[in-house]
């Protein structure tokens, strides 16, 4: 999996891109077909914002947008939305074979 760290209008500080990298490395716990995340940087004129695009297996997109005056906390804010993102994907991709309700049809009736 590649990690990319790039900004617009400031330097990205080692810290802050090791930071960024190491949150980005744990989105795999929630799905783990992510070819690449890219995580970018934006100071705009009083806040910061953060952006990050995580392409998956079949051209699928993930896309999370935060805006902070902490870039740390931007940085967690995009997780947090990739985090659910990414999960609720599983679960409908692991479920499209086997619906809830087909289950319930196939059940004997009692009595």
């Amino acid at each position: 999996m590649l990690v990319t760290v790039s900004s617009r209008h400031m330097e990205v500080t080692p810290p802050l891109k090791a930071y960024a990298q190491q949150k980005a490395s744990k989105l795999t716990r929630y799905f783990d077909r992510i070819q690449e995340i890219e995580v970018i940087f934006d100071n705009a004129k009083q806040s910061m914002r953060v952006e990050m695009i995580v392409n998956a297996e079949h051209h699928r997109m993930f896309v999370a947008h935060h805006d902070h005056g902490d870039a740390y906390a931007c940085v967690d804010g995009c997780v947090d939305k990739l985090e659910r993102q990414l999960s609720d994907h599983k679960k409908k991709y692991r479920n499209r074979k086997h619906p809830v309700d087909l289950a319930k049809r196939r059940m004997p009736p009692t009595g």
